[in-house]
């Protein structure tokens, strides 16, 4: 992943293109699996500046990294989104858009996946719907050199295709739950930022 200390909302002199990628590395990191108290140490300790709606969500995950403790993250990781049976947090597409997992929404991002000459890790024990795999492939579709398959058009009919339908209403789960605390500011980073890239894709149209 890329390192969570080049995000800066509010630099000039990074691209914007780096900073999108940045963002959807971090959200990865933060949803696949409970962060490490040493990232969690690094964007408490990251610059948070600007009077933006994006720059705000990003503050306000800063500020709850400042304070927040490896242990009780993992806790609260686990109790939303494993937990015992059904999680309380679903982060699998599948179950958006057909309410079950593993279904005809997954097979189709495989196939998708498969065009785009990518496929899941053997160490990776999530499937491709994942939310934190979805921001991963969205990451390299924009900071990968490779100029066949990732570019903006690339970019808009992945995020149209398997993410926009159903992310908002995830991130708002995370947002609602009681039991959410430090992935509270997370979700709303990640809504904010989602919805960024909605108008983006749309404007460029």
């Amino acid at each position: 992943m890329t390192s969570t200390q080049s995000i800066k909302f509010e630099s000039q002199d990074q691209g914007e293109e780096t900073a999108r990628a940045d963002v959807y590395g971090l959200l990865a990191t933060l949803l696949y699996a409970p962060p490490s108290q040493a990232l969690l140490d690094t964007i408490g300790s990251a610059p948070a500046e600007g009077t933006g709606v994006l720059e705000q969500a990003w503050a306000d995950l800063v500020a709850a990294c400042k304070t927040a403790q490896q242990e009780s993250v993992r806790e609260e990781y686990e109790q939303l989104f494993v937990g015992v049976g059904r999680p309380e947090v679903m982060l699998y597409g599948s179950f958006y858009l057909s309410g079950f997992l593993m279904e005809k929404p997954l097979a189709e991002l495989r196939t998708d996946l498969a065009v785009l000459g990518l496929q899941r890790s053997d160490d990776v024990v999530e499937s491709e719907d994942h939310l934190a795999s979805l921001c991963e492939v969205m990451r390299y579709l924009i900071a990968s050199d490779d100029v066949v398959h990732a570019n903006l058009a690339a970019q808009e009919k992945f995020f149209n295709t398997h993410m926009r339908a159903w992310v908002l209403d995830c991130c708002a789960a995370m947002e609602a739950s009681a039991n959410s605390h430090f992935y509270k500011p997370v979700a709303c980073l990640a809504r904010v930022f989602f919805e960024v890239e909605m108008q983006a894709f749309d404007m460029a149209n």
